[in-house]
Formats: structure tokens, C-alpha cells, sequence
């Protein structure tokens, strides 16, 4: 949905652990580093435990695609396993042959000889137990009695046990002390800091292909740590939901309403209490975006005004934010004055820096005003001011995008100028939709027929913005417009 809007080769926020997306901050890494470590020396039974979308199963994740090719793991995802079937469903996930009536005595021999047979071939296994807070007592108890299956020098099981803060509540029960006694590791995932939450949305955004500068500012930051409690599942949640928000309003600023939107769709705010107030229609952009699959449809219900985004095609190179649009026909110029405000998107895609080819490179000689102190921004206005004093009003021109923000279009400035050449491009202020915006134009051409043959050598990047063709007479009526009372 919004992946194309923010320049996305995937889904940056999903719920679902991929350990292409795991975070090695907020102790994350270290916890790792230090499981690997305990279980490639024998170390027992080691303990994870965090609140609820702390990130376990995904640290559980990653630990089985980072442990050396001569550990096998066996993984029980089924809490309520009863301690009569326990050793049943590992000798299972062990793959042996044993009769479902087979005893527990010929079933613990079972599983001891396939252990011995490993550790004779200089493999190791261990065992994963995830949700143990929900195990009984009494099957805890069961595997600990599979921890004292070990030879003269090394333990033949290595156990880790993945549980909520719940687990050393029930670790902390008389009857299971015997168990608790043979942690010899334990670990825990902390939730994130704001800090850390901040390196977190961008880890993920950057995994996810983004180049642009950072979306969220230090307050939404702070708000979606505050509101997540830090907790990772909910950082996902959240964020997901205000991009779509963002995106459902042609904007890239990550606004508090954005968040609040977020928040009063997420499952985990009506448990723990009211969102805050805000505007209500965004709640139900979410809803309805949530419940459509086809692009076009979400385009037509959310605002009819505004085209739908080219679509990237299957082969695309990922570094290809979306398929550049076949070239329409040229219409009338005053057609499309007048549809500018409308057709042209601002995207974070610009920020797939391309190298400029020299061919894009404007056959006309610009006017470069004295350059402004401040921002590239700020001398990229007096230039313009300066190039629509003295250009020709038939002289054409590329409009590229549009923005609401000043800091924001000034670092996407910085990163155009290396696409394509700086002193042919022009930024001038304007009104669209009612909001004061600033538009992004390139190039002085002769003709259309030279304005449309540049903008088909643009890079890829700016091409995905769908750019259109502009008059300098077009643009002084628009900025004429705006200067007057």
C-alpha cells in the first residue's frame, strides 16, 4: 500500500519475525551473542524472558539461523503440553520411531540413545521451549529430568527456556526449585528507550530499502515510546498504521494525529485505555485501507481527486521504486496548469540517489542568482525569483514534486542536486489544496518536444514522481496568484 509513497522495496513493520529485520540494539545483540555462547559450550539450561512483543520469538528466530551448522535444534511451541505427553512430543520433533503406547522408561531410553549417537558425531541438541510460562509445573519438572542426560564431560541436551515475566513467578514455586537451580543463564529482554526506539524505526525503515531522511521527529518519537511502553510488537503496530495514515493523506510528515489514528485502531489501546483525541475520519481511512486489496480501490474511497501512484512491476529491480508511467500524449498547456497542484506527488523514493547522466543535462544556459545565505533551500528560491525575471514565458520546464515542508524538501534538495544538474533547479512557493506548499521544477527548454525528450532521460527516481511539463508563463500567473491580495 504505502510502500511506493515512502520509497519501500517491503514491508518495514511487520509483525511476523523475519531475522532480516532484527535489531541488535536495546542489549538485543549481546543476549544473542552470550545464547550462542552458552549453548556451543554445553551450558545447560539458559532462561529468556520478556513482557509480551518484547521480542523472543524473534530473538528465538535468530538464534536457530545464527548457531553453527553442528547444533540441531528442536523446537515445542505448545504449552499445555501435559508431563505425560512431554517426552512423546520430543522424541517427535526429534524424529524417532516410537510407538505412541511406548512407556515413559522406553521412551526417555529412545531419546538418550539418539543423543549419545549425536554427541558421538560431535553435534549437539537443543531444545527450544517457547510460551514455558504456560507449561505445568509438572512438565517443567519432566524436562529438567532430560537436563541430567549428559556424559562424563558435556550435557547431551542443551535446554532454553523462552517465557513472559510470568515464568520466574513459577520458577519460584517450591516444588520446581530443582530446576530453577540448574539455570545457569538467564536473560532479559528489556523494552526499548526512546532513544533505542529511535534507532529502531530507522534500522527497519533502511532494511526495508528506505534512503530518505528520518521520518519521525524527536516528539512522535518519545509519543510511540510512551504509548508502546517500548515493547517492539507495538512499535510495529503503530508505526505501520500512522505510515498508512501519512500515505492516506499524500504527506510524508509523520504527524501526532498520525499516531493517535494508530493507536485508537490497535487492539492493545482498548485494553489498556482511552487514545487520545483527534480527528475521526483518520480512524476510518484505517479501517477501510486495512480492509482493501486493490490499490486502485483505496485510491477511489480515500480521495478521488488524486491519481493512483504508478505501480511497480513483479521483475522490477528492488533499487526501482516503481515502473516509470508510459508517456501520455501531450495535452494543452493551460490543461495542464491546471492539473499540477493536483497530478503531482512529493515521495521519499528521491532518495535512491541515481548518478545523473550527463544527457539529462538542459540544453539552455541558466540564470544562477547570487546564492543566499542559509539553507540550499533558501538559495535555490532567489534563483528562482532571478530565472522567472529573465527566462522567456514559452520556455518550458519539468515539474518534479511538490512539499508542504521546508526542512524536509531542503535535505531532498541535497540529494536531487546529485541526480541532476543544481543550478537548473528551480523551487518556487505556491498553494496547493489549500496549503501553503513549496513546487520543484527543472530545466529551461525551447519547446515541449525538448521538455519531454529530457524528461525521459530523468533517472528513474524522479520519474517514479510522474513529472509533467510547466511554462514559465504558467508559473509567474501561479506565483502572480499567490502574491496578491
Amino acid at each position: 500500500m504505502y510502500y511506493e509513497h515512502f520509497g519501500l522495496s517491503e514491508a518495514p513493520f511487520k509483525i511476523t519475525p523475519n531475522t532480516d529485520f532484527f535489531f541488535g540494539g536495546g542489549n538485543r545483540g549481546p543476549i544473542l551473542e552470550a545464547l550462542i555462547y552458552a549453548i556451543t559450550q554445553g551450558e545447560g539450561i539458559v532462561k529468556v524472558t520478556g513482557e509480551v512483543g518484547s521480542g523472543k520469538t524473534m530473538l528465538c528466530s535468530m538464534l536457530q539461523a545464527r548457531l553453527p551448522a553442528n547444533v540441531e535444534t528442536i523446537y515445542l511451541a505448545n504449552p499445555s503440553v501435559s508431563p505425560e505427553e512431554i517426552l512423546h512430543a520430543i522424541a517427535f520433533e526429534l524424529q524417532l520411531d516410537v510407538p505412541r503406547e511406548a512407556s515413559r522408561l522406553a521412551v526417555m531410553h529412545a531419546i538418550q540413545e539418539h543423543l549419545l549417537k549425536r554427541h558421538a558425531e560431535g553435534r549437539r541438541v537443543v531444545l527450544f521451549v517457547e510460551e514455558s510460562q504456560g507449561m505445568p509445573i509438572a512438565t517443567l519438572e519432566e524436562i529438567r529430568l532430560l537436563s541430567n542426560l549428559e556424559t562424563k564431560s558435556d550435557k547431551l541436551l542443551q535446554i532454553v527456556l523462552f517465557g513472559q515475566p510470568e515464568l520466574d513467578d513459577n520458577l519460584r514455586e517450591n516444588s520446581i526449585r530443582q530446576l530453577k537451580e540448574r539455570i545457569t543463564h538467564s536473560f532479559r529482554l528489556e523494552p526499548l528507550t526512546a532513544a533505542e526506539t529511535r534507532e529502531y524505526l530507522m534500522f527497519r525503515l533502511r532494511a526495508a530499502g528506505y534512503r530518505g531522511p528520518d521520518l519521525f521527529s524527536e516528539g512522535i518519537v518519545r509519543d510511540i515510546a510512551r504509548i508502546s511502553g517500548g515493547l517492539t510488537r507495538r512499535i510495529n503496530l503503530i508505526t505501520d498504521k500512522a505510515l498508512l495514515a501519512a500515505f492516506s493523506e499524500n504527506t510524508h510528515s509523520i504527524r501526532k494525529k498520525h499516531i493517535d489514528a494508530a493507536v485508537r485502531d490497535s487492539e492493545f489501546a482498548r485494553i489498556e485505555g482511552p487514545a487520545p483525541a483527534g480527528p475521526r475520519w483518520v480512524r476510518g481511512t484505517l479501517l477501510v485501507l486495512a480492509g482493501m486489496a486493490a490499490g486502485a480501490a483505496i485510491f477511489a474511497l480515500l480521495d478521488h481527486r488524486r491519481p493512483p501512484p504508478p505501480a511497480a512491476p513483479a521483475a522490477a529491480p528492488v533499487q526501482t521504486p516503481a515502473a516509470v508511467p508510459a508517456e501520455p500524449q501531450p495535452a494543452p498547456v493551460e490543461q495542464q496548469e491546471k492539473s499540477d497542484l493536483k497530478t503531482n506527488t512529493y515521495r521519499e523514493e528521491v532518495a535512491r540517489a541515481e548518478p545523473a547522466p550527463a544527457a539529462t543535462e538542459p540544453a539552455k544556459p541558466t540564470v544562477e542568482a547570487p546564492r543566499a545565505a542559509g539553507s540550499l533551500l533558501e538559495a535555490r528560491l532567489a534563483a528562482t525569483e532571478a530565472w522567472l525575471e529573465s527566462a522567456n514565458p514559452k520556455t518550458y520546464t519539468i515539474q518534479l514534486m511538490s512539499s508542504d515542508d521546508d526542512p524536509q524538501l531542503n535535505n531532498h534538495l541535497k540529494i536531487i542536486s546529485n541526480l541532476v544538474e543544481i543550478n537548473s533547479l528551480f523551487v518556487y512557493r505556491t498553494i496547493a489544496k489549500g496549503v501553503p506548499a513549496l513546487n520543484v521544477v527543472w530545466g529551461s527548454f525551447d519547446g515541449p518536444g525538448e521538455a519531454r525528450a529530457a524528461m525521459a532521460k530523468l533517472p528513474s527516481s524522479l520519474k517514479a514522481y510522474r513529472p509533467l511539463l510547466r511554462t514559465v508563463q504558467g508559473i509567474k500567473a501561479e506565483v502572480r496568484d499567490l502574491k496578491a491580495p
